[in-house]
């Protein structure tokens, strides 16, 4: 297969082609830690009350082997052996070490990489002590050896943490509810400390925060509250860099477990969190590990590759040349959809379609499913009209190119659906109360149709219906009217018959979210339905717990935009449409005379294996939908790393 490729780059670099034939990638699948989203109890625990009964603090040796627990009852570190790697309940103690000496009230705990120092705060001076080891992870022969007073920045130090190679540090505290950051100018040593930078947690009203834990490249940071029994994650776009950080909006409580969480750790492939308190004395486990999808470059087939991600994914590569000779490959990596009708990211395109030059009361909005004919019903004209676009959905290629006339059949033509296979057209006529239905001899061809002589009264129901959806089988039809702001469902005993449908007696009043409804969108699998209302212009979301059922629906209290409204689009929107995939959403409105598309999907987020090394240590941003980055990869170890770098950064 060859990739001919050819980019219009922004950001003014040169543009670029590839020809070279496309390598193989192959997929599966691996486990990713660190994610609090997925976080479940493990029902495995281990107390430490014969020890300890107040632990503040558990820290493991790297290959899970070792656990060490702080406490401010007995004011010792308690050391612990696992028979078993990372399994708690094959812990039996053996050693102990007493710190009362230098702290009353002990509470965070870290130890350097190679286990030859160790290090933890106090409140009861504020200090930040470094105890040094003859054997490494051997507490019996530490020794006090300096300490570090961060009394300047808070008088509760709590949590504490190291930069993996010992050149910064991290104190948690309880008194300004922050995170304080220090450089070290000779690495893990404590005295050689200065401030540097402080985070703030107080935007999550994060209170008494404790123990602290960052992962191995710096770009993820974890708070334990002890205030409401939570822990928080938050990412760093810059590595270690504090100031850098912001809220992920994701949690997890402990409060089933423990009522007064200090402690906090995670396996060093971040699958499991440990979490220890002193309402219980016991270490808990859980799992936070999830699976992800992964991409892999085979670099016996190739050496450019191209992927278009339709979720996300993690970009690995195998099959490097051996050790001593240069491997080398390029990605075109195509921004794609992730998650789908997400309305909570409508972002415009900029790509917009005049149709004012057709008829000016826009109020009916129709697309085929595969993207390339859509279709306008104006009221002004009582007509439909038909565009075609060159590339599918891409509103930016419509051209008008026909219409028909519903006039001889109603004065107030609204709304407008079609058949899936395009050989029948149903048009809504509020002068009637009205459901047309009509034949096009040639599929999606408006100049073929032709009247039925077959309508569906709903005058019963609504004396001024305003548009409608059909089930893609054609045996359920909707109906929205503003007489009595509702929504109607009917049945077809006979697919796309109207002269076989029948109102189902099942309805639902959109009263409590917009007075005047003027549109629907059922999403393909029915268990999604859209609304657009113009009192407050937005679109609600409701769930139907059965499929297709309306009798099942309920408002998912959810609207968008979440902020604002869709005026700033359209201050009179009518009809919308929605993509069948769920990736793009299309706006018509009277005041405009505009049809706007946008997007509704969030691009599929892209992880890089750990092998991965770009420059400053931070790997790039998912490429937006419909642009493509080019990365390149090189490696001359036999793959044990890969120095990345993007060339392109949003290629269209």
């Amino acid at each position: 297969m060859a990739n001919n490729k050819d980019f219009k780059v922004k950001n003014g670099i040169k543009p670029t082609s590839y020809h070279e034939g496309l390598g193989t990638v192959t997929s599966g699948s691996v486990t990713v830690g660190y994610d609090l989203s997925v976080a479940a109890y493990d029902s495995v625990s281990f107390s430490v009350s014969a020890q300890e009964a107040g632990p503040s603090s558990v820290f493991f040796k790297d290959d899970g082997t070792k656990m060490y627990v702080i406490g401010f009852s007995g004011d010792e570190i308690n050391e612990y052996d696992l028979s078993t790697a990372w399994d708690i309940t094959t812990a039996s103690a053996s050693s102990v070490l007493s710190i009362s000496s230098y702290e009353t009230l002990p509470r965070g705990l870290v130890f350097k990489t190679d286990g030859t120092s160790l290090y933890f705060t106090g409140l009861g001076n504020d200090q930040v002590r470094q105890y040094d080891m003859t054997t490494a992870w051997d507490i019996s022969t530490a020794s006090y050896s300096k300490t570090f007073s961060v009394s300047s920045q808070d008088t509760s130090p709590s949590g504490l943490f190291f930069k993996s190679d010992g050149t910064k540090m991290y104190v948690s505290g309880a008194a300004g509810d922050d995170v304080n950051e220090y450089d070290l100018s000779t690495a893990w040593d404590v005295s050689t400390a200065s401030y540097s930078n402080n985070f703030s947690l107080s935007s999550e009203s994060i209170a008494s925060p404790q123990s602290l834990f960052f992962t191995s490249d710096g770009t993820k940071m974890f708070v334990v509250s002890r205030d409401d029994d939570n822990i928080y994650y938050y990412s760093l776009s810059t590595p270690w860099d504090i100031t850098s950080a912001s809220y992920s909006n994701t949690s997890f409580s402990v409060t089933s477990q423990e009522s007064s969480p200090y402690g906090i750790f995670f396996k060093s492939d971040g699958t499991k969190m440990y979490v220890v308190g002193s309402s219980n004395d016991t270490i808990y486990q859980y799992s936070t590990g999830s699976t992800v999808t992964t991409a892999t470059l085979d670099l016996s087939t190739g050496s450019v590759f191209e992927i278009t991600p339709t979720s996300d994914i993690q970009v690995g590569l195998s099959n490097p040349a051996a050790s001593g000779t240069v491997s080398q490959a390029t990605l075109l990596l195509d921004g794609a959809a992730g998650t789908t009708y997400d309305f909570s990211v409508l972002a415009t395109t900029n790509k917009t379609l005049s149709v004012s030059s057709q008829d000016v009361t826009e109020e009916g909005l129709f697309i085929n499913p595969d993207g390339t004919e859509l279709y306008m019903l104006g009221d002004a004209n009582d007509s439909v009209f038909q565009y075609t676009m060159t590339t599918a959905w891409d509103l930016s290629t419509a051209s008008y190119t026909q219409s028909f006339s519903g006039a001889s059949q109603d004065g107030g033509m609204q709304g407008v659906s079609f058949k899936t296979d395009g050989t029948k057209m149903y048009m809504l006529g509020r002068s009637n109360d009205n459901l047309y239905q009509y034949s096009l001899s040639t599929a999606w061809d408006i100049s073929t149709a032709s009247y039925d002589s077959v309508s569906l009264n709903v005058t019963s129901q609504d004396t001024n219906p305003y548009n409608l959806h059909f089930k893609p089988d054609g045996t359920k039809l909707y109906i929205v009217g503003n007489t009595n702001n509702r929504i109607y469902q009917y049945s077809l005993s006979t697919a796309w018959d109207l002269s076989t449908a029948s109102y189902d007696s099942v309805s639902y009043t959109t009263t409590s979210q917009d007075g005047t409804p003027k549109d629907i969108y059922i999403k393909s699998d029915g268990t999604k339905l859209y609304l657009l209302g113009s009192d407050n212009h937005k679109i609600f979301v409701y769930t139907m717990s059965t499929a297709w059922d309306l009798s099942t629906i309920s408002y998912d209290s959810v609207s968008y935009p979440s902020s604002g409204n869709l005026e700033t689009y359209d201050n009179s929107s009518t009809a919308f449409y929605i993509s069948d995939d769920g990736v793009y959403f299309y706006l018509v409105g009277n005041s405009t005379g505009d049809i706007e598309q946008f997007y509704i999907a969030g691009a599929a987020t892209i992880t890089y294996d750990s092998t991965l090394q770009f420059g400053g240590g931070t790997a790039p941003d998912s490429p937006a939908i419909g642009e493509t980055d080019v990365l390149t990869f090189s490696t001359r170890d036999g793959g044990t790393t890969y120095q990345a770098a993007i060339a392109i950064d949003g290629a269209a």
